[in-house]
């Protein structure tokens, strides 16, 4: 190997190590940026909607009134201010608070892991940086196991487990750091400041929502893997064919 062809090695070890090291935790920012994004664009979209469907319909109450009494300039001049009116008061409108944590206690459990993401994602902005990727991360974790929570029917150590740890724990836990007085936060006690202990929490929120994943997702796993076990068996002949998973 020539001088030029070692340097071309190390080149491309050093990009596959950087690739590595940064690549993942830059495409997770892109894609959570990316999702809040969406959110956004589907509430305006919503109020779009939502102001087509009233002008439309004030409109049709217009025309409506046309036909059995004449509005004349005055009235059109009336309903065209009515429609101004209507579109700016829903365009201004401030946006759907987050819900409250009462909600996360009470919730549909369904629904639970998109109702903590949003009030997380209300709460983001007063935490420190270190804070904020790691509530990015539980915002992934929990659109993850959003979908297994639709097949807990009857599983109510489960379903408790899932609500006590999303929707009280981690909540409360956020809410506690937020009492604390913002100058005191970097003050250390007990050997760690606030932040520290806030970063130390939620990352083992983190993995425990991860871990709590795998675990409802085992049934599925031992399932994929006696059908694979079995296809194998059926169509290699590697012997006698177990009996297939239903």
């Amino acid at each position: 190997m020539t001088e030029v062809d070692e340097q071309i090695a190390r080149a491309r070890a050093t990009r596959a190590r950087i690739s590595e090291e940064y690549g993942g935790p830059v495409r997770d920012q892109y894609r959570v940026h990316g999702k809040r994004l969406k959110r956004r664009a589907i509430g305006v979209g919503r109020r779009l909607a939502v102001i087509a469907a009233v002008d439309a319909a004030i409109l049709i109450a217009a025309a409506v009134l046309g036909m059995l009494f004449p509005l004349g300039i005055f009235g059109a001049l009336g309903v065209l201010l009515l429609m101004v009116a209507v579109t700016l008061l829903i365009g201004l409108a401030p946006a759907p608070r987050a819900p409250s944590e009462k909600t996360l206690r009470e919730g549909d459990i369904k629904a639970l892991p998109a109702k903590t993401e949003r009030w997380l994602d209300a709460q983001r902005p007063a935490l420190p940086a270190p804070a904020r990727a790691l509530v990015d991360q539980i915002g992934q974790r929990l659109e993850t196991l959003s979908p297994q929570l639709g097949r807990l029917e009857g599983r109510d150590e489960e379903v408790y487990e899932v609500r006590r740890l999303i929707g009280e724990q981690l909540p409360a836990f956020v809410t506690d750091y937020a009492r604390v007085p913002e100058p005191l936060r970097k003050v250390e006690r007990n050997g760690r400041t606030p932040d520290a202990e806030l970063v130390a929490g939620l990352r083992l929120i983190e993995q425990e929502i991860a871990d709590m994943t795998r675990r409802l997702a085992q049934d599925d796993l031992d399932t994929l893997a006696t059908r694979s076990r079995y296809l194998e068996v059926k169509y290699r002949g590697d012997g006698e064919e177990p009996p297939v998973a239903r």
